[in-house]
């Protein structure tokens, strides 16, 4: 049985959907004025896992992932490019998709662009206007009062004092309280047209937080099973979301909130001002997208995960090492990789891969299955093995490939011995051993060394990693 952390009530619970056999999952997408950076990559490969797992567990799914198309950023950069809104948004929608599809992502079923549901927005601002929430401010923004809704700062778990204190607020002129946030931006002389659409209370254009209660609830209905995001938009994007959706529909709104950790380059925060700053065109450039993957899926999904060329180096050799294995096996027609391949739950690896994945989509412990069947692959090279690597594999998007075909496209090399070559050493090594060659199998070992190839004899056989 399915259980997931649930960031609102703060530990692991099972896992009930509102309909059974039915999900209905909203996550938080990408505000569209640059390419798609490290961060962006991992919120997109995580809920791109969680869809996958769900599905593999026989739920119908409908996953959406939204967009924003129009904000401070988006209209600032505009004007620095002199171009409209609607051709710098565009053009970064198409980047944000080819970015997708080079990473092997699946497509959400629905993929809202939040100008395309301003009048949503207005209604459901109006219901909060109507219900006591919402006021209009002395400069004419319609705000959210905070306070008329009791259980605000339970997602963050802390009190409304706790919030003044020490979180982001903005400060502005007319606020009942620093902690309300604008539901509508009132337009002003210096707005492009485009940046403004008509309201009740005036020409303008929505607040960030509104946009997506409004694309939920339109997408999904009130109430759903999985809201997902990054950790940072836990507070006050997401507080505010289930302020603004609970306001209005005077009724639960989420049922599980999910959110994935931060990702850091060198062990600190990836952040443009410190020149560690990567974008995924510029990590695909350099590394494939399915070692990549590998990489992320590799940690589990709320811990943080440090970004390094050594770490996507480790993630690309560990990867090969699952590919030397399966090319070891002669292909048949069930371990090719044409076509879906099935799964026997009852078999002891998809049992303990199933456990894993449904402890909280536990990867780096259904990964480690992974390395355990390859383990035993080398031992006796068995075919059906074979299949049952690539079979669970697939529920992660890996090992589809030819192997040949990956291992050309992503060499390994320790000071100029390849991934493959290494494994000939190891299994000449085993020869030799095995012949009670014993000089022999020592100098292997030695010479191994001496390029920086640690060995590791296990009862499960021979594994190698980087001095």
């Amino acid at each position: 049985m399915l259980k997931i952390y649930n960031s609102l009530t703060r530990q692991k619970q099972q896992f009930v959907p509102i309909e059974p056999g039915r999900v209905r999952m909203y996550v938080c997408g990408v505000t569209v004025y640059d390419f798609c950076h490290l961060g962006h990559a991992r919120f997109l490969l995580v809920f791109d896992m969680v869809t996958r797992w769900l599905r593999a567990s026989d739920y119908q799914v409908t996953y959406v992932r939204n967009i924003t198309d129009i904000d401070d950023k988006i209209i600032r950069r505009a004007a620095e490019n002199n171009e409209t809104i609607r051709e710098l948004t565009d053009r970064f929608v198409a980047h944000l998709d080819e970015d997708a599809a080079a990473l092997g992502l699946l497509a959400p079923d629905h993929q809202p662009r939040a100008t395309d549901y301003i009048g949503d927005m207005v209604s459901m601002i109006t219901t909060l206007e109507r219900n006591g929430y919402a006021y209009v401010a002395a400069n004419r923004d319609v705000c959210y009062s905070v306070r008329k809704f009791a259980g605000y700062g339970k997602l963050s778990g802390k009190s409304i004092e706790d919030l003044r204190a020490g979180e982001r607020v903005d400060v502005m002129e007319g606020k009942h309280d620093p902690l309300d946030f604008v539901l509508w931006k009132q337009s002003k002389d210096i707005d492009p047209v485009e940046a403004r659409w008509s309201s009740p209370w005036g020409a303008g254009r929505p607040g960030w937080h509104i946009e997506c209660s409004a694309m939920s609830s339109k997408l999904l209905g009130n109430h759903f099973d999985i809201h997902g995001g990054g950790a940072d938009l836990q507070f006050p994007h997401h507080e505010n979301e289930i302020a603004q959706s609970e306001g209005a529909h005077a009724g639960a709104f989420v049922n599980v909130w999910m959110h994935n950790g931060f990702v850091r380059v060198d062990d600190e925060k990836m952040s443009k001002s410190l020149g560690n700053f990567f974008t995924i065109r510029e990590v695909l450039a350099q590394y494939d997208a399915e070692v990549v993957r590998f990489f992320i899926l590799r940690a589990h999904y709320r811990s943080p995960i440090n970004y390094s060329d050594v770490h996507l180096d480790d993630a690309r050799q560990a990867l090969s090492r699952l590919y030397i294995c399966l090319k070891a096996v002669p292909a048949t027609s069930e371990t090719g990789t044409s076509g879906p391949l099935s799964i026997d739950w009852n078999s002891p690896h998809a049992q303990r891969f199933r456990a894993a994945m449904d402890d909280d989509f536990n990867t780096p412990e259904a990964i480690a299955v992974l390395f355990d069947l390859a383990a035993e692959i080398n031992r006796g090279g068995a075919a059906e093995l074979a299949q049952v690597l690539r079979a669970l594999g697939a529920t992660l998007a890996l090992l589809q490939r030819d192997p040949q075909v990956f291992l050309q496209a992503t060499p390994v090399t320790v000071d100029g011995l390849s991934a493959q070559g290494i494994e000939a050493q190891i299994a000449a090594r085993a020869a030799a051993k095995k012949s009670r060659d014993f000089v022999e199998s020592d100098r292997i070992r030695d010479t191994l060394k001496a390029v920086g190839v640690l060995l590791e004899d296990t009862p499960q056989g021979t594994t190698w990693r980087r001095a």
